[in-house]
């Protein structure tokens, strides 16, 4: 029996997380191992990610460490690292030689940099917390500051020019044209289904056939943390996807791939990457000023949602933001205006 998406991920990031573990320090094993309990996989697996980096930088730059083998530096390092190292790694962060041959830079965002150095306070707090290290550096250095940015979304008439696009594809190119007729039933129902739900894109390819109940348009997805949830769809979306359902059921997937909902053509189960690949090619004919991604298109579905019933929290639930200020946050935008359009809502005399 084919294995659900969500397991199949979670043993590639267990796989691959031992992987980077085997080229860290030791004493990082320690590290990963105590916040298993209350951590993802793929979280683990950023933090390996970063902590890489860490190591990666300090075999450079400390000239004790230079004929030091990274598996081999002891946990007394953390003792030595003073907060002003972490200042000069931030600084590092931003732009950084790759380790391939071709020596490009490798950029990080203001975002990239305050992921890396959060991971490396979670790393800190663990030993020190833990009585292992005597001197925690990393809580004395401050976050960087993120800009906030503009949140894109569709207004409407761009949500029904991208899926007028998707139905016919007839400003694509002839290349384009020749996939559009094998894909664009699947190309509807993926993009209905986004626009229709807010789901992330993670959640929409690992919907499996037996996840969908077309009777009560729903569906069950798997959210960040891995809670289950059962989200609903209109009968529009309902439309737009019976047509994929049908020519779903007559289609050969490949081994590994038989409860999978979307495929690919070569019959695996889509992956996120092509996905958002596809979200991009369609959004680029029809608006080329705006970096559409699914991401982007979940936005579009809050944002509408929130105009259509002034209620946040519903908002929160099904975006399934955990903490409503995050859904705040992202909307506030909104807010003001809603605030303004007060103004005229309650008047002193009668006219």
């Amino acid at each position: 029996m084919a294995q659900s998406y969500h397991i199949q991920e979670d043993k590639k990031n267990h796989y691959r997380l031992k992987e980077l573990i085997s080229g860290l320090p030791v004493f990082c094993v320690m590290f990963f191992r105590g916040i298993e309990p209350r951590t993802q996989s793929r979280t683990r697996l950023a933090y390996a990610y970063d902590l890489t980096v860490f190591f990666k930088f300090l075999k450079k730059y400390n000239p004790e460490l230079k004929n030091t083998r990274i598996r081999d530096i002891g946990i007394d390092i953390l003792d030595q690292i003073k907060a002003v190292d972490i200042e000069e790694y931030m600084e590092y962060l931003k732009y950084r030689p790759a380790d391939s041959a071709s020596g490009d830079e490798t950029a990080n965002t203001e975002t990239g940099i305050k992921r890396k150095i959060s991971s490396l306070k979670s790393f800190y707090n663990y030993f020190y917390e833990n009585e292992m290290i005597s001197s925690n550096p990393a809580a004395l250095v401050r976050l960087p500051k993120v800009r906030e940015k503009e949140i894109v979304r569709l207004d409407y008439n761009e949500v029904a020019r991208l899926l007028d696009e998707v139905e016919s594809g007839e400003n694509m190119t002839e290349k384009q044209k020749i996939f559009h007729k094998k894909t664009k039933n699947r190309d509807i129902a993926i993009m209905s289904l986004l626009l229709g739900t807010g789901m992330r894109i993670s959640e929409c390819v690992g919907i499996d056939l037996k996840d969908i109940d077309m009777e009560e348009t729903a569906v069950r997805i798997h959210r960040k943390g891995g809670k289950e949830e059962v989200v609903y769809f209109s009968d529009e979306v309902a439309d737009s996807m019976k047509p994929y359902i049908d020519e779903r059921m007559h289609m050969l997937p490949a081994a590994g791939s038989e409860e999978a909902l979307f495929l690919s053509l070569q019959g695996k189960r889509i992956s996120v990457r092509s996905a958002e690949l596809m979200v991009k090619k369609y959004a680029q004919i029809v608006t080329p000023l705006k970096h559409i991604t699914p991401h982007k298109l979940r936005s579009t579905y809050g944002t509408h949602l929130y105009q259509e019933t002034g209620d946040i929290y519903l908002v929160a639930d099904v975006l399934g933001h955990s903490d409503v200020n995050t859904t705040k946050k992202h909307y506030a935008a909104i807010d003001e205006s809603r605030r303004r359009s007060a103004r005229k809502a309650v008047k002193l005399r009668e006219e």
